[in-house]
């Protein structure tokens, strides 16, 4: 037990730099997949919520695909298609494709927390003259918000976990630079367990943070 606690040690002190280097690339990757990720399933979900027959098709291919192919697949296919018509960096390609995943999933988080809210709400607004817009702006969306930030705070999580994949496209994120690490120590076992640390501790941290912001909106209540 004591070598297997040297050599771990042996291995952070020798990769922290790297590591801590291609866990900041993993953040902002993530960050970036989660903001555009979250503008596209709002935009999903109010198509689907709609009642307009053409967008509520295109809302549901769209939910329907992603949710059922599989994301490794999804970041390939992307990649190569938007490499194939614009110039992007592996990390753009990388964050684009996993915001195009997760925009599914935030689209149904979303629309359950709109239709959520009860019905009568909507009426009152429109009663006291505001026109469906206006209502869902000022009245709905602000209560479905609250309602999503828990599914959303796992959605994000889920993300930080996802953003291994795009190791596949050349990106050095905190994965790719732990399959370098391994392949060139002959240390596999040890080197992902240390690697598998730094994903702990940045989930651990994520999660106090969503639980603090979650107690400070009181949205439970």
């Amino acid at each position: 037990m004591s070598y297997l606690f040297t050599t771990l040690y042996e291995v952070f002190v020798r990769t922290y730099e790297g590591f801590l280097k291609a866990a900041l690339i993993t953040i902002e990757i993530t960050a970036v997949a989660v903001i555009l990720g979250t503008v596209l399933g709002i935009i999903f979900a109010l198509m689907k919520i709609s009642k307009s027959k053409i967008l509520q098709t295109i809302a549901n291919l769209y939910i329907t695909i992603i949710r059922g192919t599989p994301l490794i697949v999804q970041i390939m296919f992307l990649y190569y298609g938007i490499t194939s018509i614009v110039t992007l960096s592996n990390f753009w390609a990388g964050a684009l494709a996993l915001a195009v995943h997760n925009g599914a999933y935030i689209a149904e988080i979303f629309r359950g927390a709109i239709q959520g809210i009860d019905r009568g709400q909507e009426e009152a607004s429109l009663a006291v003259g505001m026109n469906p817009r206006q209502a869902m702006r000022r009245i709905i969306f602000p209560q479905a918000l609250r309602r999503a930030i828990p599914p959303l705070g796992n959605q994000f999580i889920i993300t930080l976990k996802d953003s291994s994949l795009v190791y596949v496209i050349g990106v050095s994120e905190l994965y790719g630079m732990a399959n370098r690490e391994a392949a060139a120590s002959f240390q596999p076992f040890e080197t992902f367990l240390v690697v598998g640390l730094y994903y702990l501790i940045m989930v651990l941290i994520f999660t106090s943070l969503l639980k603090w912001y979650e107690k400070k909106l009181d949205v439970d209540r």
